[in-house]
């Protein structure tokens, strides 16, 4: 697959390292504008030298932000915008929802959200609410957020759909991923055909990278080093990714999952059109969102 993507412009969260970075790579080698989102300024600075080696042409900036709270993720959009008129940019030509963690243990934030539902899922929600008029102003935007195979199995317990009364980390991890694809679905519901925006979600597959491996206990460590050294490279998935983002002929798709550039049959759970309907409600009222479509 070769694309030109001169003249656009992608923003890609969790793009330090791993399928995040990787795109990257991707879009810049295809001519395309990135707008990278980190939470380390020191990883930040040193994924935007990585790569202006790589492309003297293609723009490159990062921005960091926490996305485990909402005041960050709404800052975050708030700098994109900007950045994209200082580039003067009318519009935004994609977004990437890959930021990820896992945590074993139960966590909250400090808006009182689990970690994994709060970096996962709402920190996608709410970005891609928040940037959304910028993606209606592009002649072809998408919205491509990174699931996982981890969703097939997963069923949210609505009077718990974070599991803070029973928790279980990968459960909880699960639970996001189908989340994902639930927000995919609606999104895509609500935008309705013919308009300038669609969405997809991706499946990556066993990738070989280092979220198992942060704050996980040392037996689980060791788990994920021995799964994940039978896992392809990042740049496997960020090849689909990069194919949903700019492929013309699928913007009328009604294909929601995606794996290796095809799609895939996602659970029944996760193209379940009245828990699509009533995530994305739970998810405006998490993040004091106005529900009028």
């Amino acid at each position: 697959m070769v694309m030109e993507l001169s003249n656009k412009t992608y923003v890609v969260t969790g793009a330090t390292s791993g399928i995040g970075l990787a795109t990257v790579e991707a879009l810049m080698r295809a001519g395309a504008g990135v707008i990278g989102v980190g939470r380390s300024p020191e990883r930040c600075r040193e994924a935007e030298v990585h790569l202006r080696n790589l492309s003297h042409s293609a723009p490159i900036h990062y921005l960091t932000a926490d996305l485990s709270m909402q005041s960050e993720v709404r800052r975050l959009a708030e700098q994109v915008i900007a950045q994209l008129k200082a580039d003067g940019k009318t519009g935004l030509d994609g977004l990437v929802n890959d930021a990820g963690t896992f945590t074993y243990w139960l966590a909250l934030t400090p808006d009182g959200i689990e970690m994994q539902w709060a970096v996962n899922y709402l920190a996608a929600f709410l970005l891609t609410d928040q940037l959304l008029p910028m993606l209606k102003a592009a002649p072809m935007a998408r919205v491509v957020t990174v699931s996982s195979d981890s969703h097939y199995g997963a069923r949210l317990d609505w009077n718990d759909p974070q599991l803070r009364r029973h928790y279980d980390g990968l459960r909880a991890y699960g639970n996001t991923k189908l989340a994902d694809v639930l927000f995919t679905l609606e999104l895509n519901r609500r935008l309705g055909k013919g308009n300038r925006v669609h969405a997809f979600a991706v499946d990556p597959g066993l990738v070989k990278t280092d979220i198992g491996f942060k704050s996980t206990p040392t037996l689980v460590r060791w788990v994920w080093k021995v799964r994940r050294s039978g896992g392809t490279p990042p740049e496997v998935p960020a090849h689909c990714i990069t194919y949903l983002l700019a492929e013309p002929a699928l913007q009328e798709s009604d294909e929601v999952y995606w794996k290796d550039c095809n799609p895939k049959r996602a659970s029944r759970e996760a193209l379940d059109e009245t828990s699509a309907e009533r995530l994305w409600t739970l998810s405006e009222k998490l993040c004091g969102i106005d529900g009028k479509e």
